[in-house]
């Protein structure tokens, strides 16, 4: 039933693109994405308390692109499936929840160009739609797209491009349905929703402001981006609790700036960035973060690279919040920091060596070892401690050819006892040793259209 939806909607846009095209140079671009992964899961997220037993399951992302170019404007559209094996059955369902139904726009924009073609130094353009955005290395916004589901805005962008410099400017403004009248906003959609990486509320709107500079061989960024949350208060029903939203958001802003460059056969990445106004949960926010990474490229098929990340903790207010990145390229592929469970507010420290071993042309090796701490001490057991534990990652990719990858990956969490303590991952009689593998399979047709 969803095949038959995903196709039947791809088409019936595809024709009427088509026939926008008539009488004027266009180009129609369509593609596809089969992403199939298999993981077996004894502790990934957080430990796997004593006893119980591994999961072990298949998901699957099938994807349906359609490009569509004429003069001065092109149009976007990505249908997405998201499932794991046997969530349905074999015949029609008619009972699929909010939490399991998978289909969707993921993206769906229009970009216009504002100035004259005839201008070739400068550019202005006018981006509006469902649309992923992504800057700088992703740590702050990217679109998550090893998650299935990926992430994606409802947006309006404006971009500023000429030589070695671009200016974006976005913004949102977030609504359940149409309203009769009134703009409050329910944050906390039905089904399993976590708005940001870190699992918190969903900003009701957003405004922010990049610069960046092109440089010899990377790139100096600035970043200004402001978000704001529904006002709400604490009612209870037959006892129990539950946020009543009300008029008005309050305001969070992040800034700071990003820089990457390769020097002779060494590349630097640094970044840091600073938290101030209102968390969702209304507390009044001072929070940093901060990183740097050396990398030698020793040879085209070895490098070797060591960095740190830090950033800031204590309480809520002083808790820096990831925003809408992708924390799984950062904090290690076990992603239990800053993804949707939760590792209490004290912060983070992450010291890491990471090294790529390209093979040929079509294999490549990587090996991270992170040590994670946390960024303030904790008290555990009349003590005060810091060091979670350490990670090891190892990822092999293949390219059968152009269209098909395949890849596959082990990590495993060597954990202390305080990782498990109840104000940090509040497990309890959880294990100190954790296990994660997976099998991917990735299938990308393409097709152009002139």
């Amino acid at each position: 039933m969803y095949t038959k939806t995903l196709l039947h909607s791809t088409t019936m846009v595809g024709f009427a693109w088509l026939s926008m095209a008539s009488g004027a140079v266009a180009q129609l671009s369509v593609s596809a994405q089969l992403r199939t992964r298999t993981e077996l899961r004894a502790g990934q997220g957080a430990p796997l308390p004593k006893g119980s037993d591994p999961a072990f399951f298949t998901s699957q992302r099938s994807r349906l692109n359609v490009g569509f170019a004429g003069h001065r404007f092109k149009t976007g559209l990505t249908l997405q499936d998201v499932r794991v094996w046997g969530q349905d059955g074999s015949t029609i369902n008619r009972t699929v929840s909010a939490d399991n139904n998978g289909l969707k726009a993921h993206e769906a924009w229009a970009e216009i160009q504002l100035t004259d073609t005839a201008l070739k130094t400068q550019t202005l353009l006018f981006k509006i739609g469902r649309q992923e955005l992504v800057y700088d290395d992703q740590r702050l916004l990217g679109n998550l797209d090893w998650l299935q589901q990926a992430r994606s805005h409802d947006a309006a962008v404006l971009k500023y491009e000429v030589r070695t410099w671009s200016i974006h400017a976005g913004a949102a403004f977030n609504q359940n349905r149409e309203n009769a009248s009134g703009t409050t906003y329910n944050s906390n959609p039905a089904g399993n929703y976590p708005g940001n990486t870190n699992g918190g509320s969903m900003y009701k709107s957003m405004q922010y402001l990049h610069a960046a500079k092109k440089l010899n061989a990377g790139q100096l960024s600035f970043l200004f981006f402001t978000d704001q949350f529904s006002k709400y208060r604490m009612d209870t029903v037959n006892n129990i609790g539950y946020k009543s939203f009300q008029p008005g958001s309050w305001a969070r802003a992040t800034t700071g700036i990003y820089f990457n460059n390769v020097v002779g056969k060494w590349a630097i990445t640094s970044s840091a960035y600073y938290q101030f106004g209102k968390t969702f949960n209304t507390q009044k926010l001072r929070a940093v973060l901060a990183s740097a990474f050396v990398q030698r490229n020793f040879n085209k098929q070895w490098s070797l690279g060591a960095g740190v990340d830090y950033t800031s903790g204590g309480n809520s207010g002083n808790s820096f919040d990831p925003l809408y990145g992708t924390p799984h390229k950062f904090w290690g592929l076990m992603d239990y920091f800053y993804v949707a469970s939760s590792f209490g507010k004290g912060g983070l420290t992450n010291s890491y060596i990471k090294t790529r071993y390209k093979a040929n042309d079509r294999l490549l090796f990587a090996a991270d070892l992170h040590q994670f701490s946390s960024a303030t001490a904790i008290n555990y057991n009349g003590q005060s401690k810091r060091n979670f534990g350490q990670e090891a990652d190892l990822v092999a990719t293949y390219s059968l050819t152009k269209t098909i990858g395949l890849e596959s990956g082990y990590a495993h969490f060597f954990a202390t006892p305080l990782l498990n303590a109840p104000a940090v991952k509040n497990v309890a009689n959880g294990r100190t040793n954790a296990d994660w593998a997976y099998l991917m399979i990735n299938i990308r047709p393409e097709f152009l259209f002139k």
